[in-house]
C-alpha cells in the first residue's frame, strides 16, 4: 500500500517482495527487495551479468539505444553479501532521446498503452504516458528492474535446490524451431537453439526491418529441477502466480504450461502423466502437465511457452486518433527493437525466478 492507502500495482509478491520505479525517460530505472535471506553471497558482477543479458544485441533486430545500465547497489549488500535490509539496486537512464516523440505526443499509438492509459487516468499524474515520453511505466524499458530483482532470486534457488532457469526462441513468424542446441542460444543474437532456423528468423526478422514493420514470435522458458511442492491452493496455485507474472510483462499476449492448448486435442489416456516408482521415488513417464498439478510443483521440468506480439512502435503509415478525439495517420519513428522474443527470454527467466522464490520462501 502507499502513502494514500491505495493498492499499487508496482509491487510483487508476499515474502520476497520486489517494488520496482523508473520510466523510460526519466533519471533511472530501480528497484527495492524485501525478504531477502541474510547472508547470500552475491556481488555486482553477478547482477550485471543478467542485466547485460537483456540489452539489444544486434541492430537487425534490436534498438539502437545504447544504454550502460550499469547497475548501483544503494543498500542492503555488503562485502558481497546480503545484510536482511531492503536492497536497492538502480541503473542511470542516459541515453533518452524524448526529441523523437514530438511528431506523435498529441496521438496514440496503435498498439501501444497510451490510450488505454488515456481511458483510465485521462490527464492526471498517473498518466504516466501522457506526460513523459518514451511510454512512462508502461515502456520495455521498465524491465530491467525486473531483472536485478531476478538475479538476487536465481542466486537463492541455485542455493537453495540447484534450479536452473533458462529461456530460448522456438519461433519467429512461421519458422519454427526443430531442432535443439542449448549451447547455441546466446551465441546468436535471436536465442534460438536450433542452428538451421536461425538464418530462416533472421530473414523474417530483416525483411521486416526493411518495410517498416515488426515480427512476433514464441519463447519456451524451462525451469530445471524446481523445488517440490511450491503452489498454495486455491487462488495461489503455482501455474496461476506464474502465469500473472509472466503476463505482466507488456508484450506477452499469450502463455501455455507443458502441453498446453495441445492437450484439447488430446484424450485422458493421451494427455495423463502415468508413473511408476523407481528407487523408491516417484518417477513420471511424461510431462504433460509441464511439472504443475494442481497447482504444485512436482520436482519435473517446468516448462512454459509465451507467445510474444510484434512491437507495435512501427514506421509504417497507420490510422489512429489525437487526444482531443480526432482522427489522424502516424509514423512511429525512433530507436525500437524490431523483434522483441529474444529480449523478453531473460525477463522471463527473471519473473519465473522471483515467482519461485516467493513461493520458497513462503513454504519455508
Amino acid at each position: 500500500m502507499n502513502k494514500n492507502n491505495e493498492i499499487s500495482g508496482d509491487t510483487y509478491g508476499k515474502v520476497f517482495v520486489i517494488t520496482t520505479w523508473g520510466t523510460s525517460h526519466g533519471p533511472e530505472m530501480g528497484v527495492h527487495i524485501n525478504g531477502c535471506p541474510k547472508g547470500l553471497k552475491i556481488n555486482q558482477k553477478d547482477i550485471q551479468k543478467e542485466v547485460d543479458r537483456r540489452k539489444p544485441k544486434d541492430p537487425k533486430i534490436s534498438t539502437t539505444r545504447m544504454e550502460k545500465d550499469e547497475v548501483l547497489i544503494k543498500s542492503g549488500i555488503k562485502n558481497d553479501k546480503t545484510d536482511g535490509k531492503t536492497i536497492t539496486l538502480i541503473v542511470k537512464n542516459e541515453n533518452t532521446r524524448p526529441q523523437d516523440y514530438k511528431n506523435i505526443s498529441n496521438a496514440f499509438r496503435p498498439g501501444h498503452s497510451d490510450v488505454a492509459y488515456f481511458i483510465k487516468y485521462g490527464n492526471s499524474k498517473k498518466n504516466t504516458i501522457a506526460h513523459e515520453t518514451g511510454g512512462g511505466r508502461a515502456s520495455g524499458r521498465e524491465t530491467v528492474s525486473r531483472v536485478m530483482a531476478g538475479a538476487i532470486a536465481k542466486t537463492i534457488l541455485m542455493k537453495e535446490n540447484k534450479t536452473e532457469i533458462f529461456g530460448y526462441t522456438i519461433q519467429i513468424g512461421n519458422v519454427k524451431a526443430k531442432n535443439f542446441d542449448k549451447n547455441f542460444i546466446e551465441e546468436n543474437p535471436l536465442r534460438t537453439a536450433d542452428k538451421s532456423a536461425f538464418p530462416k528468423m533472421m530473414k523474417i526478422v530483416e525483411n521486416a526491418r526493411k518495410i517498416g514493420d515488426s515480427v512476433g514470435g514464441i519463447i519456451e522458458i524451462i525451469i530445471k529441477n524446481p523445488p517440490k511442492g511450491l503452489g498454495e491452493p486455491v487462488f495461489d496455485k503455482l501455474d496461476a502466480e506464474l502465469s500473472k507474472a509472466l503476463m505482466s510483462i507488456g508484450a506477452v499476449k499469450g502463455i501455455e504450461i507443458g502441453a498446453g492448448f495441445e492437450s484439447a486435442k488430446r484424450n485422458g489416456s493421451q494427455n495423463n502423466d502415468q508413473m511408476e516408482i523407481k528407487n523408491r521415488e516417484i518417477h513420471f513417464l511424461s510431462n504433460n502437465a509441464g511439472g504443475i498439478l494442481g497447482g504444485i510443483s512436482t520436482g519435473e521440468d517446468i516448462i512454459i511457452r509465451l507467445a510474444i506480439k510484434p512491437v507495435p512502435s512501427i514506421a509504417k503509415l497507420q490510422k489512429t486518433i489525437t487526444k482531443d478525439l480526432k482522427n489522424t495517420e502516424i509514423q512511429v519513428l525512433g530507436r525500437h527493437d524490431c523483434c522483441l522474443a529474444p529480449r523478453i527470454i531473460p525477463v522471463a527467466e527473471a519473473m519465473c525466478a522471483i515467482v519461485l522464490t516467493d513461493m520458497l520462501l513462503r513454504q519455508q
